[in-house]
């Protein structure tokens, strides 16, 4: 009897440890994860215009992240229409079309962006770690970011442009912060 008496006391103290810093600080994290709901995987590369992008947490604007390849016949059919968009609402969102090159080249990338007369960032996802840490496993696929940092819609293959139009109205609408 004294051991359970034990063991409980020890599971409240560890419980009251665990929970007490969280409280005190007021700090809630938010874990990164690649699926709605949840904070955007942060990230950092480079353009094909020599920039920095970045993804980390909070921003100014919502943001596009449309992950494609020059090879995918998909990522072919919906560029015109991403660049419609992107010239459209290009003072409301961010839009980055990330290039995953380490399953194309960069002639291959640069040859995509000048067909298409793609305007916004490409930023270049050499060695494929940013599309792990959002299993990226078809091309295209898009996440659509609030300002708060959290995915609000991931689309696995091709969006059309009335679509993602209706998809960024909702968000631009909506009071941003945490789906669950």
């Amino acid at each position: 009897m004294k051991r359970l008496i034990l063991a409980m006391v020890i599971a409240v103290l560890v419980g009251a440890a665990i929970w007490q810093p969280s409280q005190q600080t007021g700090a809630v994290t938010v874990e990164q994860r690649p699926e709605a709901g949840f904070e955007a995987p942060h990230f950092s590369l480079r353009g094909l215009d020599d920039q920095t992008y970045e993804v980390a947490g909070k921003r100014e604007k919502p943001l596009v992240i449309n992950f494609w390849a020059s090879w995918c016949g998909p990522c072919k059919l919906e560029a015109p229409d991403l660049q419609k968009v992107a010239e459209k609402y290009g003072q409301q969102v961010d839009f980055y079309g990330v290039n995953v090159t380490s399953n194309d080249s960069l002639e291959g990338a640069q040859a995509f962006v000048k067909q298409y007369k793609l305007t916004f960032p490409i930023p270049m996802d050499v060695t494929g770690d940013v599309a792990n840490r959002y299993w990226i496993q078809a091309f295209p696929t898009t996440y659509l970011v609030d300002k708060q940092g959290i995915i609000r819609k991931k689309i696995i293959g091709m969006v059309e442009g009335h679509y993602l139009e209706t998809e960024l109205k909702k968000m631009l609408e909506e009071k941003a912060g945490p789906l669950r």
